[in-house]
Formats: structure tokens, sequence, C-alpha cells
């Protein structure tokens, strides 16, 4: 997903479009932000059910008598694994109509949504908080920035996406080699490459809507998949940031 309709960005430089007077492009992005906003709060909820809620959680997790996470139920596990099964289908999918691009998006945003108790299980409620608000206030920083700024983006971007690349090869390695610090190294990249990701996406979109020209198919699509990259972007950025300020049970 994080390379739909990437070719668009080189369409129109960044800094010859005056996005600051375009009604259409704020009612498009403001759609993009409204569709993140509303993933994100079923993903709490959902968060929420399969930590506290113990019906739920005993579907999902294997928890000690102290409440904490001890591992995973087989459908845990499915659960673990359905979003990227899902990102790698909607990979073959040939254009894709609004319709098949929301049925994706809630979809990742559900299942994500789903696994996260996790972390309400292995870290402190009141950290988890603190993380969440920290980790808002960057994106909204972030996207901003992307939005505004009229420096072309495309080749940063370019960088940030094979840095993604490195980062997901070592979080494999980290799965079977464990030297001391390489945890550290890895979250730490994880927060730079998708603070990143989070300006270059939000630019990315900008010039999506232009090079659409229109098209209301195309908009709805992109409606979608661009609240995909920016959800994936918080959760990831959410998740690395966690590692270091979360406060385990």
């Amino acid at each position: 997903m994080s390379d739909f309709n990437r070719g668009y960005a080189r369409t129109i430089p960044a800094d010859r479009a005056d996005m600051s007077v375009d009604a259409g492009l704020r009612s498009f992005m403001l759609g993009v932000y409204n569709k993140m906003a509303l993933g994100l709060l079923l993903s709490a909820v959902l968060a929420w059910l399969t930590a506290d809620f113990a019906p739920v959680q005993q579907l999902l997790y294997v928890v000690s008598p102290e409440g904490r996470l001890v591992g995973f139920t087989g459908l845990g596990t499915i659960i673990r694994f359905l979003p990227l099964a899902v990102l790698i289908g909607a990979m073959f999918m040939r254009n894709p109509s609004p319709r098949s691009a929301s049925i994706v998006y809630w979809s990742v945003v559900s299942a994500i949504g789903a696994g996260l108790g996790v972390w309400l299980l292995a870290y402190t409620g009141s950290s988890v908080a603190l993380t969440f608000l920290i980790t808002a206030s960057a994106f909204g920083a972030l996207s901003l920035f992307g939005y505004t700024t009229k420096k072309d983006l495309t080749g940063f971007g370019s960088f940030l996406i094979m840095g993604l690349w490195g980062l997901v090869i070592a979080s494999l390695v980290g799965m079977f080699w464990h030297p001391a610090g390489f945890s550290f190294i890895i979250s730490l990249l994880g927060v730079l490459i998708f603070s990143g990701l989070v300006a270059y996406d939000t630019q990315r979109l900008k010039m999506t809507y232009y090079a659409l020209g229109g098209d209301t198919a195309g908009l709805g699509v992109a409606t979608s998949y661009g609240a995909l990259n920016l959800y994936l972007n918080f959760i990831n950025l959410f998740q690395f940031l966690l590692q270091f300020m979360g406060n385990r049970r």
C-alpha cells in the first residue's frame, strides 16, 4: 500500500502546486484524516475489548493470574498475521473500486485493532496513553510539514522506502539474533523512518489529488489507501515510541 500511486507524486512538482487555497484539496485531505481517525478509534475499541474483556481476551491470549501476557492462542496467532495477509492480497487487485479499497482499509484496521490488545497487556495503561498523545502530536506536526512544504520530498521518500525494507530485514534477523543494543537501534531507526514517511505520504497524497484531476472514483480509492498509509505510519511510529517510553507490567 505504501507504493499506491507513487508515480503521481512526480507529476506535479511540490513547489509549483499552490495547495493553500484549494478547497477541493482541503476536502480530500479532510476525508483522508477523518477516515484515519475513525480507524484509530475502532482500533482503540478493539484493543480494549481484546485486553480487558475476559471472554474475548481468552480467545486470543494466554494471560498469567497477574494479568501479564504469556502467549497467544491459535486464533490470536492468526490475528497477528491477518493484516499482512490482507495487504499482500490487496497488492494483486487490479483497478480497485472505491468500495473494494474501503473494504481493504477497514479489514486491515479491524485486524490490527484486534491485535493491539497485546500492548495493553504488556505495558501499563498510563504509559500507553502518554505515548499515544506524543505520537499524535508528532504525527500532526510531521503531516502539517508534509502538507505545507514546497520542497519535493520524492527523493527523500525513495530513501525512506529503502530504509523501511532494511528495517524489515533487520527485524527478522532480530528474531533469531539478539546482540546487546540491537533492539534499541531498530526502535530508533523505526521512529526516524516512520516519522519521515508521515511527511512524505502526506505530500504524495496532495500530488495524487492533482494528478487524478477530479476523477471521483479515483479519489475514492485514494482516500482509502491514503488513510491506510497514514494509519500504518501512525501505528508503527506509536509502536516504536512505546518501546522507548512504555513501562512494562
